[in-house]
């Protein structure tokens, strides 16, 4: 038995052949009800639409691409995937993607012949700022770009991100106020790619140059490389101080967990001998009592999404960048700075 057309899926369920395009790319034109059936049929039928006919028809690829600077398998893009697959995916899109963004080759690879191929429909960027000449670039295939995270709004069509350096700013406050003074702050730094948690550190910076003079701190910045091993290099650091902080304020989530856990076998226990908060509310956080900043890039994925659909269509973004929040979320990890008593000291 030969797989009907197009026009048979029509006939049995009694719609135009519009109507079973529009069920398989564009189904929030259809009721829910005639889509049902149409899918129905078409499954009976041993039916599925082309999509390079549809392409070809609409000027579209019904494909979009989402460049990360990281693996896929990393939190924060898994959920921002999620996000974005939710909302692409029933709107009859599938998703490219284009890890590791993060080396010049890489960048080359894309940005320079992508818009040869002209084959998406729109890019989403998520973390990582994109430079005057790959802007250029990328607008020469005429779709939309809408940057999830990213540094900057500039060269983006539309944009929702997370005010990181606000995040942090409100982070460190949250250890000042606890009375801590030795405050430090492990920050791996990429030497190729400028990242949305870069800007975490100025946050940091800010709110100890701020509360400097009141506060008498003692504050200071831990760089170390980012890669595979920061968390440990950022262990490494932390031991290698003349004084232990009484607080660490961390970069993010997959440090502060790590680190919890490895000092403890140093002796160096939370929150009883120091304060420490982390930043993204990412899974094992709450496993482990930790307290953060906490973001939701699923809900960013699928904001990103709901614009880039509007701008595909040509409609208009009544607002086209958007900053969200980073909510403190208190756990065990820390705690009122307690002063060393003379004995603890001669111990």
């Amino acid at each position: 038995m030969s797989k009907a057309d197009i026009y048979e899926v029509a006939k049995a369920a009694g719609v135009s052949i519009s109507t079973v395009s529009r069920s398989f790319t564009r189904p929030e034109l259809v009721s829910a009800k005639t889509r049902r059936k149409v899918l129905e049929i078409a499954d009976k039928l041993d039916f599925n639409i082309s999509r390079s006919a549809t392409a070809l028809k609409s000027g579209q690829t019904y494909r979009v691409a989402m460049l990360m600077n990281e693996e896929i398998t990393s939190w924060f893009n898994t959920q921002v995937f999620a996000g974005i697959e939710s909302i692409m995916h029933p709107a009859g899109y599938d998703i490219s993607l284009f890890q590791h963004i993060d080396t010049p080759e890489n960048r080359h690879e894309f940005f320079g012949e992508l818009p040869i191929r002209r084959n998406v429909d729109a890019v989403f960027v998520a973390s990582f700022a994109i430079d005057p000449h790959e802007v250029e670039q990328l607008q020469r295939i005429h779709v939309p770009i809408i940057g999830i995270n990213t540094p900057s709004t500039e060269g983006f069509d539309a944009t929702v991100s997370i005010d990181d350096e606000k995040g942090m700013y409100t982070a460190t406050q949250h250890l000042i106020s606890l009375g801590h003074h030795h405050i430090v702050y492990p920050s791996s730094e990429a030497a190729s790619i400028s990242s949305s948690i870069d800007s975490r550190t100025r946050g940091f910076i800010r709110a100890c140059e701020d509360a400097q003079e009141k506060h008498d701190l003692d504050w200071q910045v831990l760089t170390v490389p980012r890669g595979a091993a920061f968390a440990d290099s950022a262990l490494s650091a932390l031991l290698s101080l003349d004084d232990f902080p009484d607080a660490i304020c961390c970069q993010m989530d997959m440090m502060a967990i790590p680190l919890v856990i490895k000092l403890g076998r140093y002796g160096h226990l939370t929150p009883r001998d120091y304060s420490i908060i982390g930043f993204d509310d990412s899974p094992n956080a709450d496993t482990i009592n930790l307290t953060t900043m906490r973001q939701d890039p699923y809900g960013m994925g699928r904001t990103a999404a709901n614009k880039a659909l509007k701008l595909i269509n040509n409609e208009t973004l009544a607002t086209p960048h958007e900053i969200v929040d980073a909510q403190l979320v208190l756990r065990g990890t820390d705690a009122p700075y307690q002063r060393p008593q003379p004995a603890d000291l001669l111990q």
